[in-house]
């Protein structure tokens, strides 16, 4: 019996002895390398940062936005286009509008590759109802309300902003709003659709592989591009006394067909609009994707003068210096550009600017300069300007990068990674200081000329939920701090 006992021993002992052993490295604590505890002390660092310059609950900044909103449906880019047969072209082309599926082919493989941003205009109205009734069948879709103003509206509605919101809006979709946004505008039975092809980082769409998570935006959109909402949202402006008064969606103007002089007519009553903000009002003027050269020089005429902060993205920035130097415009620009290069076009778009609007007859100085990136935030401040918490701010916008991406209010550094370099060059001029990134102090600032820059790394998500509205959220929540 006992060796009987033995023999049984013998042959399960070694099955249950791996299982024991299986069992215990599946309930183990988890083992965190150098790598989590870094960006563990990166969070707490930045999230200490943001706190520095918290809100007052008894005192809410008063933040006009206009113009446009609309309703985004968001889908998986690559999926919408096999459901509908659409076949990878092998040109790549950049159109600035879209008239037929070969061309939405052409450029959705041209941007979609390198994982740059796009929107652009569909001018064949059957086309892209047949995009949108496919995107309804596509499961994981999801509806949300959109454009630049609304987004940026709702963010800082939820910073602790009192906002009023220039957009033509449905009644149901305004009453999903915060009740600290104010919208004032024509009341729409059918708000425009606008599509968001979104795209994880390693997305394959035939021979095509997409080197960074992104979206492709296309919109037939024929109310947006008129500002409808802007008379109305003038008339209110005054007596609503804002500290800031921010300008977005302008895009929804670029090859739009619009008759001969509409859209200078449109641009020169928002020039009057802007320039009637008093001079203790900030006023900011987002950026977005341009590729129609008419539009962006008559908003550099029209509109940007007014605006004495802008805030863009790494696609975005060397477009319009591009079209200060020379009266060019770049379509495709690096995805992950350098901290160096970067902070390099922000001085040469700081000093462009402001020479032009020393020698204009009216206008503001640029005094605020904020550059959103995949991997770092960077805001240029001028000394002695209103702006305050340039740091804190910083932290916040990096912050909100990744709270906005994972769709979550709550970090999960188990989500998230690095992609900043361990120190960085302050410019591409040769023997440039070099700065590290520490991880108790993630946030860097220094002065120069008349001005103050902060860097700040972004924890990446890596479990996206979102890249649509990125921009709109993380301005808005730099621009929160600093008013």
């Amino acid at each position: 019996m006992v060796f009987g006992g033995g023999l049984s021993a013998l042959k399960y002992g070694a099955p249950l002895s791996l299982l024991a052993l299986l069992v215990a490295y599946w309930l183990r604590p988890p083992v965190h390398g150098p790598l989590d505890v870094r960006l563990g002390n990166v969070l707490s660092s930045l999230l200490r940062a943001e706190r520095k310059a918290g809100m007052d609950a008894f005192v809410r900044p008063r933040v006009a936005i206009g113009f446009g909103g609309c309703v985004d449906i968001t889908v998986d880019g690559v999926a919408l286009l096999n459901k509908i047969g659409l076949q990878p072209t092998s040109q790549p082309v950049h159109h600035n509008y879209i008239e037929n599926v070969e061309q939405l082919s052409q450029s959705f493989a041209y941007f979609f590759p390198p994982g740059a941003a796009s929107e652009r205009f569909v001018k064949n109205d059957t086309l892209f109802n047949q995009l949108v009734e496919a995107s309804r069948e596509l499961p994981g879709n999801r509806w949300s309300i959109g454009g630049n103003a609304p987004v940026m509206a709702g963010r800082m509605a939820m910073e602790g902003c009192d906002v009023l919101l220039g957009a033509n809006f449905s009644p149901d979709l305004t009453d999903v709003l915060s009740q600290h946004i104010n919208v004032v505008g024509s009341v729409v039975e059918e708000p425009d659709i606008h599509l968001i092809l979104e795209y994880p980082s390693g997305a394959t769409w035939g021979q095509y592989t997409s080197k960074r998570a992104n979206r492709y935006i296309i919109h037939s959109d024929d109310h947006n591009p008129y500002l409808s909402s802007i008379t109305e949202f003038e008339e209110k402006l005054k007596d609503f006394q804002p500290d800031l008064l921010v300008v977005g969606g302008l895009q929804m103007m670029d090859n739009f067909p619009f008759k001969h002089g509409e859209r200078e007519a449109l641009l020169s009553h928002l020039s009057r609009l802007l320039s009637s903000a008093t001079p203790e009002t900030g006023v900011h003027f987002e950026m977005a994707s341009f590729v129609d050269k008419g539009l962006l020089m008559e908003l550099l005429k029209q509109v940007m003068p007014h605006a004495n902060s802008l805030g863009m993205n790494e696609q975005e920035l060397p477009n319009l210096l591009s079209l200060l130097r020379g009266g060019s415009v770049t379509v495709l620009s690096d995805p992950y550009p350098r901290v160096a290069t970067v902070l390099d076009q922000m001085r040469e778009l700081y000093r462009l600017v402001n020479e032009q609007r020393r020698t204009a007859p009216s206008g503001r100085q640029l005094t605020r300069l904020h550059v959103h990136t995949l991997a770092f935030q960077a805001i240029i401040v001028t000394r002695g300007s209103s702006w305050k918490n340039t740091m804190s701010a910083t932290a916040k916008a990096s912050l909100t990068a990744n709270r906005h991406v994972c769709g979550s209010p709550e970090i999960d550094p188990g989500k998230a990674k690095l992609i900043m370099d361990e120190s960085f060059s302050i410019s591409r001029q040769e023997g440039s200081q070099r700065i590290p990134l520490l991880e108790t102090r993630p946030v860097s600032c220094w002065e120069e000329d008349d001005y103050e820059i902060c860097v700040a790394p972004v924890l990446v998500c890596t479990d996206v939920y979102q890249t649509a509205g990125g921009g709109d959220n993380i301005s808005a929540a730099g621009l929160v701090l600093q008013i």
